[in-house]
């Protein structure tokens, strides 16, 4: 990028897009996207949603190889032993106000406190770092199911540690029996949230990761920016759209509205997939088999309809928001839950991102480009 100087102020000339659209901020081994392909490690996102498990994904990104048999076992076990919340940090989290609070500022100080909690917050060696990965990623979905019992005025549920994290999910968010099938495409889910490249919530946790500040603080870092409407929060608006719409027969009505109006129709549109979110079209099937199993099979009717007119009147085609949205309500979750299931699952990938950060860390420190008044004096 060129530099000018003026009255011994530096001054950057190149352009820079807002937002960074299209600047390569490091190099990375843990995702990529190339047009309508996204993979994790080198294996499509498709692959893995119809093969893998959860937990193999996890220990995919951060090993950079998928786990033998014996390895999975052994992973699973760790995570398992590590779900359960220790009974003082419970005391502490009933502290934590939940009226008219966002699930996500909850979600963000439970994570920041639960570091006062792990003897090992502080220590940097690579060994601390991955078990406190695991730690970290088996918790976050139990003190997100913790929120809603806890509002509730529920007695928060132990994990059982020989099932899976996405089974764990509903065990604890409702203590019955979850439906198999519904284990099964909520981990297919988790899968497809694991990890996205360098988004937002990832840059934010590699940029406080490169100060070598702790995994927690990194990890809060992330959660606050997932926390934003224009991240992670879409999926909730596209079920409130769909809810404000009603009905299939004000469908159409309602989008040509809201385009005249120029309005955001959440969850569709994506900075990076131009051609199709890849992710969009695995939800899109889960969403018409669950809505139809639930007996509101217009929710998906209706997301079909505003998908088809948005492709016709924008040429913009749905995100991984807009279908999960359905998927999540057909699966029984609140509505204010979405964005911190996000963050249970991609907890995974900003930790990849952490520990890859400091495998060769340079701090970031980028520039701005100059705008403001030169050569000023005081009379």
């Amino acid at each position: 990028m060129a530099a000018a100087s003026t009255s011994g102020v530096e001054i950057y000339d190149g352009a820079i897009d807002r937002g960074l659209e299209g600047v390569v901020a490091c190099s990375t081994g843990i995702s990529s996207i190339v047009d309508t392909t996204l993979c994790y490690r080198g294996y499509t996102i498709e692959d893995l949603a119809a093969k893998a498990s959860f937990e193999q994904v996890v220990y995919l990104l951060w090993n950079d190889r998928l786990p033998t048999t014996d390895e999975l076992a052994s992973f699973k076990k760790e995570l398992g032993a590590n779900m359960a919340l220790d009974a003082n940090f419970i005391n502490v989290l009933k502290t934590i106000p939940t009226k008219n609070v966002h699930p996500m500022a909850w979600l963000r100080t439970a994570t920041s406190l639960l570091a006062h909690y792990d003897s090992e917050a502080q220590d940097m060696s690579p060994e601390a770092q991955k078990r406190k990965a695991v730690r970290l990623t088996a918790k976050m979905t139990t003190l997100v199911t913790s929120f809603d019992r806890i509002r509730n005025g529920r007695e928060i549920i132990a994990p059982k540690a020989d099932k899976s994290v996405a089974y764990n999910f509903f065990w604890t968010l409702t203590g019955t029996e979850p439906d198999a099938e519904i284990v099964k495409d909520f981990d297919t889910c988790l899968i497809l949230h694991a990890d996205h490249e360098l988004n937002c919530s990832a840059f934010a946790a590699r940029v406080t990761a490169s100060s070598l500040s702790d995994m927690h603080s990194a990890i809060v870092s992330a959660i606050s920016a997932l926390k934003g409407p224009l991240h992670g929060g879409a999926n909730e608006q596209v079920i409130k759209m769909l809810q404000t719409i009603g009905s299939i027969e004000n469908c159409k009505t309602w989008i040509v509205r809201a385009l005249d109006n120029k309005e955001k129709v959440m969850g569709i549109g994506h900075r990076v997939y131009k051609n199709g979110d890849p992710r969009a079209k695995i939800l899109r099937a889960m969403s018409e088999r669950l809505t139809k199993k639930k007996g509101e099979a217009h929710w998906y009717t209706m997301s079909t309809m505003i998908d088809d007119i948005m492709q016709e009147k924008k040429g913009l085609l749905p995100n991984v928001d807009f279908y999960s949205a359905t998927v999540y309500y057909s699966m029984g979750i609140p509505t204010d839950l979405f964005t911190p299931i996000f963050a249970a699952s991609r907890v995974s990938g900003w930790l990849s991102h952490i520990l890859e950060q400091w495998q060769n860390n340079r701090i970031y420190r980028p520039r701005g480009k100059w705008v403001g008044k030169n050569g000023l004096k005081l009379s």
